[in-house]
């Protein structure tokens, strides 16, 4: 690379593709007086029941994926203390959410290929206290959902998806989120859709939903687009303590327009996937496994593994070059036991769950924006390839 090239904007990792119409969705919800729960958060509820093939009443907006895990383990009725099985190869939301429902987290290590948790961990991890299940679909790839609703059906456990990467996905034609009793939805900004911070119950069950979207505005049996429309004033009633995790019209506004482009961010996505697939095939680097023809993937992350032995330089080292040339890159993620609280709270250590330990200790997440430009494509390519010829 040139000298120049530090002079180069930076490369944002996962920055959000918007456009106008995105924007002026925004000022006109500026416009209409309504910021809080309301109209536009109504229409994104209906468009996105649309999107995933269930009815209205089968999806609640919430502010945070997080926020949509919580609330769908009380919604699901599953009693406190249980044990939860969930993959130690996911962001610390998973396992918080497991915390704050009250519930035990149990780590099952991943498969080393898809890197989504292994059905058969799943099985050896089951105890009496087991009771339920969160499979994540990591970097949009879909989870072996046929094993694992096997699995459940055959222990009587409750299925929460984490679909925070998964969006778009589906498994033999089936959406993800479809499968289990809830799926769960991030709009993070770095996410496929984004609402700024957002995310989105989705509920087998209308009345476990009906109770999730209680659960997620203070217990309250009346949100406030019904408390304060124009059909005049209506009461409500408290009939649960419940939490602050309501999505505002001001996020779905963002968010309305980028369903519907959701096709087309998609195939961008694919195309520079695609590229990387063909730059990267002759170094020396672990690139994701190919998409499994039977299951439509996510493609929210484009992640390799930089080995020091195979690579000549550590993971850590690697990112530091890729910031030098101002491109920004992620780590998806630190297997969860290497964090101190977990450690501390569950004597947990790394090295109990191999898999997991060694790709959060050599993965690199590539930039993967349909807002990229083909330039700024070429940018990272010529960039991963300088650093490792050097």
């Amino acid at each position: 690379m040139s000298s120049d090239d530090n002079q180069s904007p930076f490369l944002i990792f996962g920055a959000p593709q918007l456009d106008e119409s995105d924007i002026e969705e925004v000022v006109a919800c500026l416009r209409s007086g309504w910021l809080g729960t309301g109209p536009r958060v109504a229409q994104f509820e209906r468009d996105f029941a649309t999107f995933r093939r269930v009815q209205p009443s089968q999806v609640a907006a919430v502010n945070s994926c997080t926020a949509a895990l919580h609330v769908s383990m009380l919604a699901a009725g599953i009693e406190p203390g249980s044990e939860v099985i969930t993959t130690p190869l996911t962001f610390c939301a998973t396992v918080n959410a497991i915390l704050h429902a009250g519930h035990v987290p149990v780590l099952a290590d991943v498969d080393p290929i898809t890197q989504n948790i292994d059905p058969q961990a799943i099985e050896a991890a089951i105890t009496p206290r087991t009771r339920a299940i969160v499979p994540v679909h990591f970097a949009g790839r879909p989870c072996e959902m046929d094993l694992i609703m096997a699995i459940a059906r055959k222990h009587g456990l409750v299925v929460i998806e984490d679909c925070a990467h998964a969006v778009e996905a589906a498994f033999h034609g089936q959406p993800l989120g479809t499968f289990g009793d809830f799926g769960c939805f991030s709009f993070y900004v770095t996410k496929n859709v984004t609402t700024g911070e957002g995310g989105m119950i989705l509920g087998r069950s209308e009345e476990q939903l009906a109770r999730a979207r209680i659960l997620a505005l203070h217990g309250m049996s009346k949100d406030a687009w019904h408390r304060f429309g124009d059909q005049g004033y209506k009461h409500y009633q408290v009939v649960e303590s419940g939490f602050k995790y309501n999505m505002t019209d001001l996020q779905a506004a963002i968010g309305l327009h980028q369903l519907a482009r959701v096709e087309k961010n998609w195939l961008r996505r694919q195309a520079i996937w695609q590229r990387y697939d063909e730059a990267f095939a002759n170094l020396p680097i672990t690139l994701p496994a190919p998409p499994d023809a039977a299951m439509r993937h996510g493609l929210h992350l484009y992640t390799v593994m930089i080995d020091v032995r195979r690579c000549g330089i550590g993971r850590d080292d690697f990112l530091d070059a890729m910031n030098g040339l101002r491109i920004g890159t992620g780590v998806h993620y630190l297997s969860i036991p290497e964090h101190a609280y977990y450690q501390q709270r569950f004597g947990w250590r790394p090295e109990q769950w191999p898999r997991a330990m060694r790709l959060g200790r050599e993965t690199v997440s590539l930039p993967l924006s349909p807002a990229l430009s083909d330039d700024d494509v070429a940018r990272v390519i010529e960039a991963v390839r300088s650093i490792l010829r050097a």
